[in-house]
């Protein structure tokens, strides 16, 4: 199997480096949800050496994940936990934060209540919830690709779709996560932190 590689992966990891680093600083250890081809991982546990990165994702996804950690060999990343947030068990640790990138729109509404009830579970007090993607805002035209991203993910399944700010980050507050701040980013994707 070769390594795998997602381009959108490559085009946003600087951007959402750059909001990390100030977020993030004071942190040690973060899960990620969805960890997907594994270059997040990599590129950010190589640019935030302070921290401890730790990767979940599908089972099926682990061997690609893997093959990203071998050859990049960055001591601070860890190697896959099995983790289908609905499915699975979460890990036992705690987490001074979490991130994920472009799950909130594949998983359905009901999984996504999981991850968040899950997530704060296994957050530190005062930890932070990090979630990149595209998002739909009250009072703003989605962007035409955003528009055409979505009618594309609900033709492959009428559970996915871009998801509402509003809904999330009333679902954030029903598990005691404080919305922080917004950083709008390339591809009409944004950064969302919770604390």
């Amino acid at each position: 199997m070769d390594k795998p590689f997602s381009q959108a992966c490559l085009n946003n990891r600087d951007p959402i480096l750059y909001v990390l680093k100030r977020v993030l600083q004071d942190c040690s250890v973060v899960l990620e949800i969805g960890s997907g081809t594994g270059q997040h991982a990599v590129w950010f546990g190589r640019h935030l050496p302070h921290l401890e990165w730790f990767t979940s994702d599908r089972i099926e996804n682990h061997e690609g994940i893997k093959k990203w950690l071998e050859e990049e060999n960055i001591p601070n990343v860890h190697a896959p936990i099995a983790l289908d947030v609905v499915k699975d068990s979460w890990p036992k640790a705690t987490f001074d934060a979490i991130f994920s990138a472009n799950t909130a729109h594949i998983m359905a509404w009901p999984e996504v209540k999981v991850f968040l009830q899950k997530a704060t579970s296994v957050m530190s007090s005062g930890g932070f919830f990090c979630l990149y993607g595209p998002f739909d805002f009250k009072g703003q035209e989605m962007a035409g690709s955003n528009k055409a991203f979505d009618a594309e993910l609900k033709s492959k399944g009428a559970h996915q779709g871009i998801r509402k700010f509003d809904a999330v980050n009333d679902l954030a507050g029903k598990n005691n996560l404080i919305f922080l701040e917004k950083t709008d980013l390339p591809a009409n994707n944004h950064l969302l932190i919770w604390r």
